[in-house]
């Protein structure tokens, strides 16, 4: 065999493994561990049971078990085999085995001890997948407490990989590897934003070609996806030389399409467009160019599907150095990369792991069948708490978990499917009926751009061509052979048919929280059971239906965009979710109408399918209700009420011990001093008669308010006997007195210790004075004031002395 730099760390990676039992081997792309470890492990006899090895993806499954069976001089299913989804190959010989990462979930979910298994290998662990991340995590629980014989190592292509090796407690090994220098170009500028990015990747490649074509070799191009690559593969056909074979190679493609892709070229030179699979996970001789578009797919939680979907993304700096060094196998190579040099630094370092953006539905149904809190596991990433709160709450909507969480058997029934949990409750509770819509929701969009009808894509699904004969939007026929060929297992997994239920019916199953009802009005706009609201395009054929059942948006948080829906009626959703339809009395504050409205409303959800008056509604529901009216409408202190109040929180700074009279104390305990009081009070208008006194006055005890009249006096008594109120809310208490009533007061009055600000008043109720010194204004600028008001008001008292004169409020008699 070649030998390949893996090979130089093998000695010391399996003393490592003899040892301790466990190890990281962190090896760049290219060493060769995918196809050297396995076989090192086995003919070092490290262990009696299989060598089950991780792949995260079926094609590079496949390709390392042939590759290391090749080398074996077998055929896969032999002593190397692999297993993905939908596809076996094994034998009682097989001692290799290759699997996807789901599978080994599978089997410690149905076999904790993993018999017959003496090592597991987490291959491209650097990717960090939810599988593998769970897998690891499940292992080394295992390993510590049924199986300490079990050998675990993860393999990483990171530069650090120090975190896995503290995780598992593990040794280090490390292949230096060996690749060739390789020289980087990039775009003079950077793209504008409305340029044609695959255009400027194609025109970039026949570049490439052109300029490479004296050196020889291999091209590989780097793209997102299979759209990208199908287009790039249509708009290269006629640019590039007649030698130039292309070669797509995704995870979809047929398995003879994905060999030819990875088999060295025949003749002339080979252009292969893949995704970012041929990362790591693949060898692909002979390259010395690569070109890279900088965009990856990854897995992300699409809030428009409630699931996991591939979303497109910035490739990192780490990922666009692995696809770099594919250029440098060989030989030297040229790496060409469709962004300018200055756009590098602004690209994140890694990839994030995928338990930190990725839908965690699936997770939490994994941990609830094994039984185990997120904590109780040894997580590199732990799941963050908000989004595996969210997973419970629609696994509980499905009946998955119970009410306290675990597991129930429709929940572990649904475990054992190779769908998301909302797709294998309605496979499950709608039979094999329910395969072709099922495989169709997990895909993309056949019908990219065309009305949200569900029924349109099933159309195309059942007869494609007449489909296209009727319609004016064109189906890709990629994504529906993929649908039909998924919905073929499907169906191969259920064995029931189901009762009869309508396409909308069955999406509602997977969907119990995105059942949406027409709001009022003329515009298309939908609230959806589980609370969220979404709008249609008016135009759309579907936009007058009462009620529907939305399965894709544009995800937009505020007011999503349908994409994809089904019309449903309200008897279907009666007969679907009878158990979850209530009747629930409401009595709450309407804003809009400014009152109490009390009803009596069957819901399902956030869905409201009957209305009515709510006619014998307790006092006490009513008064909790006008509690709100009242936080909305403000408490509106004035007269009696504002004065009270400013009293007692003059006395409370103080120091004096008593409740809080401030606006927001009176506001955070409406409860306790107002709820009593709102009898009969329903309405905006009702409240704006309601007198606030007695309900203040309430809060005080007699003690509080023998103190409180003490201190802080509500009126000012004259030398009349007459009560002026005090106003305390200025800065300083103040009243407002006639002049001649205050004659023969001698001595300034006083409030908590304070002068009292007295506004003397004219007879005809004017301010002439302002003073906080009555006596002090009697020596001094009384006569001129004197002077003044004699002539204004010749027929009232002006004494010389107004110490000595008595108090008055009349005019003086005729003739005096």
């Amino acid at each position: 065999m070649t030998r390949l730099p893996i090979d130089d760390a093998l000695p010391d990676l399996i003393a490592a493994l003899r040892a301790r039992g466990r190890a990281v081997l962190q090896a760049p792309p290219g060493a060769g561990k995918t196809t050297r470890v396995p076989l090192a492990m086995r003919d070092a006899g490290l262990c009696d049971g299989r060598i089950v090895m991780l792949e995260p993806r079926r094609l590079a499954a496949r390709a390392a078990a042939e590759r290391m069976a090749e080398t074996l001089g077998e055929r896969a299913g032999q002593t190397v085999g692999y297993r993905v989804r939908g596809e076996a190959k094994v034998s009682k010989a097989t001692q290799i085995e290759v699997v996807t990462e789901g599978i080994l979930t599978r089997m410690l979910q149905s076999e904790p001890d993993l018999p017959g298994v003496g090592a597991v290998i987490f291959d491209e662990f650097h990717e960090r997948s939810l599988n593998a991340d769970l897998g690891l995590a499940l292992c080394l629980e295992v390993a510590g407490a049924l199986r300490d014989d079990l050998i675990l190592l993860a393999m990483s292509a990171t530069l650090d990989a120090n975190p896995v090796a503290r995780l598992m407690d593990a040794p280090l090994v490390t292949s230096e590897g060996r690749s060739f220098p390789v020289q980087t170009r990039w775009l003079d500028r950077p793209l504008g934003p409305q340029a044609r990015r695959l255009d400027a990747l194609v025109d970039l490649v026949v570049q490439a070609e052109r300029e490479t074509r004296a050196t020889g070799g291999g091209i590989l191009v780097f793209l997102p996806g299979e759209g990208e690559i199908r287009r790039a593969e249509a708009a290269l056909a006629g640019q590039l030389p007649g030698d130039c074979a292309i070669r797509p190679l995704f995870g979809a493609l047929p398995f003879a399409a994905q060999r030819a892709a990875l088999a060295p070229a025949e003749a002339g030179r080979k252009v292969v467009l893949a995704t970012s699979i041929a990362e790591t996970s693949l060898t692909i001789p002979d390259i010395r160019v690569v070109v890279d578009m900088g965009q990856a797919r990854r897995a992300r939680f699409d809030p428009g599907s409630g699931m996991s979907r591939l979303v497109t993304e910035r490739v990192t700096r780490a990922e666009a150095t692995q696809r770099a060094g594919r250029a440098g196998r060989v030989a030297e190579g040229l790496c060409y990369r469709l962004w300018s040099k200055g756009e590098e630094g602004a690209l994140p370092a890694f990839p994030p792991a995928e338990i930190e953006a990725a839908d965690l539905t699936g997770l939490a149904l994994e941990l609830a069948l094994w039984g185990a809190e997120p904590q109780d596991l040894a997580f590199l990433t732990p799941p963050p708490e908000g989004a595996l709160a969210e997973a419970r709450a629609l696994l509980r909507m499905l009946g998955a978990l119970d009410g306290k969480g675990r597991i129930t058997e429709h929940g572990c029934t649904l475990a054992g499917l190779p769908l998301h949990p909302r797709l294998g409750h309605m496979l499950v509770t709608a039979g094999a009926q329910a395969a072709p819509l099922a495989a169709l929701m997990a895909e993309r969009d056949p019908l990219k751009g065309a009305p949200v009808d569900l029924s349109l894509r099933l159309e195309a699904l059942r007869d494609p061509r007449t489909y296209q004969r009727n319609r004016v939007w064109p189906a890709n026929p990629g994504v529906l052979d993929r649908i039909r060929s998924e919905a073929k297992r499907l169906r191969g997994q259920i064995k029931t048919e189901g009762d009869p239920l309508s396409p909308a019916a069955m999406a509602a199953l997977a969907y119990p929280d995105r059942v949406g009802q027409r709001r009022k009005g003329d515009a298309p706009r939908y609230v959806l059971s589980g609370g969220k609201g979404v709008v249609m395009d008016p135009g759309d054929p579907l936009a007058a239906a009462p009620y529907l059942v939305a399965i894709d948006t544009d995800g937009n948080p505020r007011e999503a965009r349908l994409r994809m829906a089904a019309q449903i009626t309200e008897a279907e959703i009666r007969a679907l979710f009878a158990d979850q339809i209530e009747w629930v009395e409401t009595c709450a504050w309407s804003k809009r109408d400014r009152r109490v409205v009390a009803r009596r409303q069957e819901r399902f959800g956030a869905l409201v399918l009957d209305d009515r008056i709510w006619k014998d509604v307790p006092d006490e529901s009513v008064a909790r209700a006008m509690l709100d009216g009242v936080r909305d409408l403000g408490l509106r202190l004035e007269g009696k009420a504002a004065r009270l109040a400013a009293r007692v929180e003059l006395v409370r700074a103080a120091g004096v011990d008593l409740p809080d009279f401030s606006d927001s104390g009176l506001m955070d305990t409406l409860e306790d001093w107002l709820l009593p009081m709102l009898t009969g009070v329903r309405s905006a208008e009702d409240w704006k008669r309601f007198d606030l006194l007695p309900a203040l006055q309430a809060r005080l005890s007699w003690d509080q308010m023998q103190e409180l009249d003490r201190r802080a006096p509500p009126a000012f008594v004259t030398p009349l006997g007459r009560k002026v109120p005090i106003d305390y809310g200025k800065a300083v208490p103040e009243i407002a007195v006639r002049l001649q009533e205050m004659f023969g007061v001698t001595r300034h009055p006083m409030v908590g210790g304070e002068p009292l600000k007295i506004t003397l008043l004219s007879p005809a109720q004017r301010p002439i004075q302002i003073t906080r010194d009555l006596p002090g204004f009697w020596a001094g600028s009384y006569a001129d004031v004197r002077k003044d008001m004699r002539a204004q008001y010749p027929k009232h008292p002006w004494p010389e002395d107004p110490t000595q004169a008595d108090p008055t409020l009349r005019a003086k008699r005729r003739g005096a």
